[in-house]
Formats: structure tokens, C-alpha cells, sequence
């Protein structure tokens, strides 16, 4: 990233929106994509909306169930200075995986302060259906975030490759995703 990776404050309030609460469906696949990877530690970062803390919430309840690790659990506010004292705690842990929910608006914020000034890698993480999207993704640059997957509303999996968002199509609610993915 060569830019400044702050957003203009006006594109960040057309992109906030609340999100979605959190379906079961999402949740398994959340837990699915971290078991495959073979995770035992996760860093978990969140939004501070509603939905991204129920989200997180459920998440480590799933993963300390199955007697995995959570490092650290880091929320970030949608509007900050630089967002660089959440980024530089949220890529400290040196999880094997890190796990991602909240707001586009914040996210995108947070993702850019931790691309422009961390060793956070997007391959190395998973994120919420809220995340998920076209709108959310151009904040930060599909080419910036290869490697990022995470789960759909209704279980199946998104991820950004070769600079383009791969979404399930539209209507088949299963856990392909195009272009090989499972």
C-alpha cells in the first residue's frame, strides 16, 4: 500500500452500515475454515457494532470449545486518529490465524492501518459474511487482500483472489464459492 491508508471520512459513512447479526450457518463455516487450516491460536478483531461483538463472541465460545487458543480479542472503534494502536495489538500475538468481523467502514480503516504499518498477511485470515462484500473489499483493494476467505450468511465461503472478490453465486446457498474453492 502506498497511500496514506486512511479513508475519506465521507466514503467511510456511506460504507459504515451495522451488519447483518450473525447466522449459524456462518458460524460453523467460521469454525470449519479455522479447523482446516490446522489453527490452534487465533487473534480475534472486531467492530464495535452490536453484530461484530455477538459475532466474536460466539466465535471464541465455538473455539475455546474445541480446546483451541484464543491470543487476544481486539475491537476497534469505526472512527479513529490512525487506528494504529489496535492494528499494531490486533498483529502482535502472531497467531496462526487471525479472524476478522465488524462494519465495512471500520474494517476497511483498521485493514488499511494494518497493511500500511504490521506484519498482518490476509492470507493468514478469516473474516464474517459482513466482510464479505464487494463494497467492504474496495475500501481496502482486492489487490491488497490475496488470500482473504471467510464465510457466507448461509454457510459458504467468499475469498479475494488475483485481485477480484469470489462469491458464491447467487441462489446456492452450498459451500463451493467458484473457482475451486470448498
Amino acid at each position: 500500500m502506498t497511500t496514506s491508508p486512511r479513508l475519506p471520512a465521507g466514503l467511510v459513512r456511506r460504507a459504515a452500515g451495522a451488519g447483518a447479526e450473525v447466522t449459524e450457518a456462518e458460524l460453523d463455516r467460521m469454525a470449519e475454515l479455522a479447523l482446516g487450516r490446522d489453527a490452534r491460536t487465533v487473534t480475534i478483531g472486531h467492530g464495535r457494532s452490536a453484530a461484530a461483538t455477538a459475532a466474536a463472541s460466539a466465535f471464541v465460545r465455538r473455539w475455546e470449545d474445541q480446546g483451541r487458543i484464543v491470543l487476544d480479542v481486539v475491537t476497534w472503534p469505526e472512527e479513529a486518529a490512525s487506528w494504529l494502536r489496535q492494528a499494531t495489538r490486533f498483529a502482535a500475538a502472531h497467531p496462526d490465524l487471525w479472524v476478522m468481523a465488524g462494519p465495512p467502514g471500520g474494517w476497511a480503516q483498521m485493514t488499511r492501518r494494518l497493511l500500511w504499518s504490521t506484519p498482518w498477511e490476509p492470507g493468514r485470515t478469516i473474516a464474517f459474511a459482513a466482510l464479505g462484500t464487494e463494497r467492504a473489499v474496495g475500501l481496502v483493494g482486492a489487490d491488497n487482500l490475496s488470500g482473504l476467505t471467510g464465510a457466507t450468511a448461509r454457510g459458504g465461503t467468499w475469498a479475494v483472489r488475483d485481485g477480484q472478490l469470489i462469491r458464491p453465486r447467487r441462489g446456492t446457498p452450498g459451500r463451493a464459492c467458484g473457482a475451486g474453492l470448498t
